[in-house]
């Protein structure tokens, strides 16, 4: 099977151009923002804009369920395609995609600048960023159902057949999402940082952080922690057990994806026993 993923930055007009790009490569599988496409059927998947927040968007897109995920790799194995487009905003987003859905390594890149220039790129932006439109690559019946938000119009996709003659390629719906149109809200770096201390600071071995940071990327937050931990405790099971506690409750209080969590013992302290005299 081949692997082809089709990158550019969210908001640039990656969806309304899947179709074409699929294609144009013969390519007739399509997986864009947690859906399984074919044509203008979604064959399996939940769309990511059915979720209420960004970040539940985001870990839907990237099938970080493991059910969701699970449902979506059952049907690529019951269709067996030749060929299937993974839509990503980056290349690691695209590699990680095709990696949680069982698929070979991604063989082609596609990127929007090698199909869309400047000035199209520059006003998709601006109708994400102004209007909160997205598209998704197809009908509106089709996705009713898992959709959480509103219909702002349906986007016949046309293909010239002559002077004066179009011919209807395709049907995409044009959706607003619930968290486009809530605000803004924002998990800072320190806010992150009390967890992980409060956290730290109930694990029998280790003395204190020295050095923490936090790096918010499209695929997931990566966190580096350094540590201070306390003589006489076997390390490795240590950090281990620091990685582990940490992942599992951040991800729970905040709903971010952790991508990576690097712990480092940092040095050693000799806890002083009061004398028993």
């Amino acid at each position: 099977m081949k692997v082809v993923g089709f990158i550019g930055p969210s908001g640039t007009g990656k969806s309304h151009r899947a179709a074409w790009v699929a294609r144009e490569r013969g390519i007739d599988f399509i997986i864009d923002d947690g859906l399984l496409i074919r044509g203008n059927e979604v064959l399996a998947g939940v769309s990511a804009k059915k979720e209420s927040t960004k970040v539940g968007s985001i870990k839907r897109a990237m099938f970080l369920h493991e059910d969701h995920a699970r449902d979506v790799k059952k049907t690529i194995d019951r269709y067996k395609p030749e060929a299937i487009l993974i839509l990503g905003t980056s290349d690691g987003m695209v590699e990680s995609i095709a990696k949680k859905l069982g698929l070979p390594e991604v063989s082609e890149k596609v990127y929007i600048h090698d199909v869309a220039d400047e000035f199209e790129i520059k006003q998709a932006l601006s109708t994400r960023r102004e209007q909160g439109k997205h598209v998704i690559p197809v009908p509106t019946f089709e996705i009713k159902k898992d959709f959480s938000g509103y219909f702002l119009d349906p986007l016949q996709i046309f293909r010239r057949k002559g002077k004066g003659n179009y011919q209807i390629i395709g049907e995409k719906s044009v959706v607003r999402p619930t968290f486009s149109y809530l605000g803004k809200y924002t998990i800072s770096d320190y806010t992150i940082y009390q967890i992980v201390e409060h956290i730290v600071s109930n694990i029998e071995g280790v003395s204190r952080i020295s050095r923490f940071r936090a790096e918010n990327n499209p695929d997931g937050i990566r966190i580096e922690i350094d540590l201070i931990l306390v003589y006489g405790y076997v390390i490795k099971p240590l950090l281990q057990e620091v990685q582990q506690k940490v992942k599992k409750e951040v991800e729970r209080l905040t709903d971010l994806n952790i991508k990576a969590l690097d712990v480092t013992a940092k040095s050693l302290v000799v806890e002083t026993r009061p004398s028993s005299e």
